[in-house]
């Protein structure tokens, strides 16, 4: 076997919270005095964000990397992409790399598109001639041609997107690097660029991808890493460790506290998720559910402020992170008030019909000014095998949703 392309080697990051540098003199003064008498800074704490992580890509190989927000995932690719160095250990790359890890990186917002374009490829190593014949088919690829002799700092973040990945994908490296930032870009644009990194992969090169979107994880990569707490706690093939993932990060009991739960992102939080329930399952644990019965879910939220009227929303999962039945109350549903304190919605779905197997859910709570909360894999749920005489083809059937057709015949001569 080659040489990997990628060779890391008990891979470590550590970050220093808590204040930097001195309020006053006095308190420089007293920080330096407790050095010197060997007592930590109580105003600093140390977070690890990469422990001991060690693993090889091989030439030609699409790996996946997932995780909660705050496994270390991003930490990876900025160590990978010589963004920041690591504490200890080593990472080798052997290949010239191209990064797109947020919107922006490695543009400048004074030089115009065309400006950009030159200076991403001056840092890759390339000539202006090799960036002169790409030229075009980037411009074409990101659909930024009315605006590229403007200044970036003027584009949308769609359109930094669009023209950060055409850039990073053209301009041939060996490695290609790309965090969750795609998922700014729309649904049409996510999918050329999909498309874009299977035509490289097919063509032999090695691309590091980092997404939440696991269909996307479990359909384009060969492999897959999982990360948690800054830690390598998993990695196989892609199927395997999604699957994974889901049953881990979704072990219920009855009623699922929320409180505690790490937030998806950073929302205002003025209402939050507090625990859910599926009120209509039959097993003692409360997270089954027979095949064609609708789910039923009670959902607890605290309120901090008062609000005229909230949204909610509740999207579900099947056990390869594709979203499967989506729903938002609209704003007429919960006209509110809502006063702070404790509140519940009930959500029904209609009957699913969905195939036997393991689902999750994720909720949300939107206020008129903006999103107030939202969390991932809440819960999960099974749908059981079918059992029923009422549908008694039902287990002969394949695909995601199961139901019985009228079936007319309209012709039985022949011509």
């Amino acid at each position: 076997m080659s040489r990997p392309i990628i060779e890391v080697r008990g891979l470590s990051k550590r970050y220093q919270l808590g204040a930097i540098g001195a309020t006053s003199l006095r308190a420089e003064f007293s920080r330096h005095w407790d050095r010197l008498r060997g007592r930590p800074n109580p105003d600093s704490r140390e977070f690890w964000a990469l422990r001991e992580v060690s693993f090889d890509v091989q030439p030609g190989e699409v790996v996946g990397v997932i995780g909660r927000n705050g496994a270390g995932k991003s930490t990876l690719l900025k160590i990978l992409s010589r963004i920041t160095e690591p504490t200890s250990g080593r990472a080798v790359l052997r290949g010239r790399v191209a990064s797109l890890l947020e919107v922006g990186t490695g543009f400048h917002p004074e030089l115009t598109g065309r400006e950009n374009i030159f200076l991403n490829g001056a840092i890759l190593g390339m000539t202006r001639s090799e960036v002169r014949k790409k030229f075009d088919e980037i411009v074409a690829f990101a659909e930024v041609d009315q605006f590229i002799d403007t200044p970036v700092k003027r584009y949308s973040s769609g359109m930094y997107v669009r023209l950060a990945f055409a850039v990073a994908a053209h301009l041939d490296p060996e490695i290609l690097i790309v965090d969750e930032v795609l998922a700014v870009g729309d649904a049409q644009f996510q999918q050329k660029c999909l498309s874009r990194m299977r035509n490289d992969a097919a063509s032999g090169r090695t691309i590091l991808f980092v997404s939440h979107q696991f269909n996307a994880i479990a359909q384009f990569c060969s492999r897959c890493l999982r990360f948690d707490q800054g830690r390598l706690i998993d990695e196989g093939k892609p199927a395997d460790v999604v699957t994974r993932y889901f049953h881990t990060e979704a072990q219920q009991p009855l009623i699922q506290a929320l409180a505690d739960r790490p937030r998806a992102h950073a929302y205002r939080g003025h209402a939050r998720l507090a625990s859910v329930r599926l009120l209509n399952a039959t097993d003692p644990a409360g997270w089954k559910l027979p095949f064609a019965t609708p789910p039923t879910f009670d959902v607890g939220v605290e309120l901090v402020s008062a609000f005229p009227t909230l949204e909610f929303s509740l999207c579900l999962l099947d056990r390869m992170g594709q979203e499967v039945f989506s729903t938002v109350s609209g704003w007429s549903a919960h006209p509110g008030p809502f006063y702070p304190g404790r509140a519940g919605v009930r959500i029904e779905c209609p009957r699913l019909n969905f195939a036997p197997g393991t689902y999750y859910a994720h909720l949300g709570i939107r206020s008129q000014v903006a999103s107030e909360d939202h969390l991932i894999n809440v819960c999960s749920f099974e749908i059981l095998p079918v059992y029923d005489a009422r549908w008694p083809d039902a287990d002969r059937m394949s695909g995601l949703v199961r139901e019985a057709a009228r079936f007319t015949i309209v012709s039985a001569h022949g011509v």
